[in-house]
């Protein structure tokens, strides 16, 4: 009788490592939009002519934990799919906005920083910074707009986790 009363039921590991490295993700992306990038723009570093390479080393060291997220976070819809953890529609939106997210996350890394650093990188030493050019704000808004995208996705992840844990 007690070799019965031992017995458990093993819930898998995987939606709490989506969870919380989701959770990780999203805030450190939304310390960096929100504290870090405006404090230096406010404390006036955005003007001095190392900015575009101390912004590309942040971006460069951040994207790359963005990547490593993205791909645990597609990795545990992957294998929650095959370990039938989640219902076929759940678990189908989620490997759909995990893959969203990891393309968001190779587009930033790739494209978008080594652009806005190379557009604002000043090589002429002697002459005084000019004017941003117009593509960078472009770039700005592609930025801002998978910022976005990823909040949602990621936020859509998390609920459908979240729900898939508690029941």
């Amino acid at each position: 009788m007690s070799a019965f009363s031992s017995l458990e039921v093993k819930r898998p590991v995987w939606p709490t490592v989506v969870i919380f490295t989701l959770a990780f993700w999203l805030s450190a992306s939304l310390m960096m939009d929100l504290v870090i990038m405006p404090g230096m723009y406010a404390s006036g570093m955005m003007t001095q002519a190392g900015f575009a390479t101390a912004g590309y080393m942040i971006f460069w060291v951040f994207n790359r934990i963005e990547l490593l997220c993205a791909a645990l976070v597609l990795t545990g819809a992957l294998v929650l799919d095959r370990t039938h953890f989640t219902t076929g529609n759940q678990s189908r939106n989620a490997i759909i906005l995990s893959s969203i997210l990891i393309t968001i996350a190779l587009v930033c890394t790739y494209f978008l920083s080594p652009e806005m650093s190379a557009l604002g990188l000043n090589l002429n030493l002697f002459e005084p910074v000019a004017e941003v050019p117009g593509k960078m704000n472009l770039l700005h808004e592609g930025y801002w707009a998978l910022e976005v995208l990823k909040l949602v996705a990621g936020g859509a992840i998390l609920s459908l986790w979240y729900q898939a844990n508690r029941n």
